[in-house]
C-alpha cells in the first residue's frame, strides 16, 4: 500500500511551454524516483505483459515507427526510442493529438528517476479552464500505480478497482494534494493565480466526481434490457 502523503510529495511537477511544430506548445512534467534497478523501470514502461499489470493492456507493434493502442485510452506512433533510456510517442484521442517524452536516468544505489513530458498545443481559453491538472493528475495516478507495482509483494492492478479508486475517500485525498501541488506549478510558471485557482478547482473536480447516470435510467442495480 502507497502512503498518500508520501507519494503526493514524491513525484516533483514542472510546467513549463517549448516551440514545438506549428508554434508554442505547453509541457507538464512529472519526476519521480523508484527503489529500482533502471532496466526494471524501462521494462515496466515498454513490456506489454508488464504494461497491463499496473497501467493499461496495449496493442500494436511497441517497436520505432510502430503503431500501438491503450485499451480505452490514447494510441500513437513510436517517433524515436533509445532503449533502455527514452522513448518519444504521438498521444492521440479521437481528433487531438499530442506527445509524450519518457526518460529513464540512473541514480545511486540502484535507484532510478523517471521523467515523463506531456507536450501539447493548448489554447490560453482551454488552459484558463483546465490548467495543468487537465494532463498532470492522470499522469500522478499513473505514477502511483508503477510505485505500487514496482514494490515488493504488491498484487497486480485490477482494473475496476483502480477506476473506482479517486472516488474513495483516500482517492480524494491524494488527488487534492497532487491538484493543490499542481496549482503551485501553474502560478510558479506565469499562470495568473486567480485562474490557476479555478482551474486547479475544476480539475480536481472532473477526477473526483462520478459520472451522473444516463437521464433515463430507471434501476441501476442491474443493466437494461435492449
Amino acid at each position: 500500500m502507497i502512503d498518500v502523503v508520501q507519494q503526493v510529495n514524491a513525484v516533483s511537477r514542472e510546467v513549463g511551454t517549448r516551440v514545438f511544430g506549428p508554434g508554442e506548445a505547453r509541457v507538464v512534467k512529472v519526476t519521480q524516483t523508484y527503489a529500482a534497478d533502471p532496466e526494471d523501470v524501462w521494462d515496466a514502461c515498454t513490456s506489454p505483459e508488464r504494461l497491463a499489470r499496473w497501467f493499461l493492456p496495449v496493442t500494436g507493434e511497441l517497436r520505432l515507427g510502430g503503431r500501438y493502442q491503450l485499451e480505452g485510452n490514447a494510441g500513437g506512433t513510436v517517433e524515436r526510442c533509445d532503449a533502455p533510456k527514452s522513448f518519444f510517442v504521438t498521444w492521440e484521442m479521437g481528433d487531438q493529438a499530442s506527445w509524450l517524452e519518457v526518460r529513464v536516468v540512473p541514480e545511486a544505489q540502484s535507484r532510478t528517476r523517471l521523467e515523463l513530458e506531456h507536450i501539447a498545443h493548448v489554447s490560453d481559453d482551454l488552459w484558463d479552464q483546465f490548467g495543468p491538472g487537465a494532463v498532470g493528475l492522470g499522469w500522478d495516478l499513473t505514477m502511483r500505480s508503477l510505485a505500487t507495482h514496482l514494490a515488493p509483494d504488491e498484487p497486480d492492478l485490477i482494473p475496476a478497482e483502480a477506476a473506482a479508486w479517486p472516488l474513495s475517500p483516500e482517492g480524494v485525498e491524494f488527488v487534492s494534494g497532487c491538484a493543490e501541488a499542481w496549482y503551485r506549478a501553474d502560478v510558479a510558471s506565469g499562470h495568473e493565480e486567480s485562474k490557476a485557482r479555478a482551474a486547479a478547482d475544476q480539475a480536481k473536480a472532473f477526477y473526483t466526481t462520478a459520472p451522473e447516470p444516463p437521464s433515463d435510467a430507471t434501476d441501476t442495480t442491474e443493466p437494461k434490457a435492449e
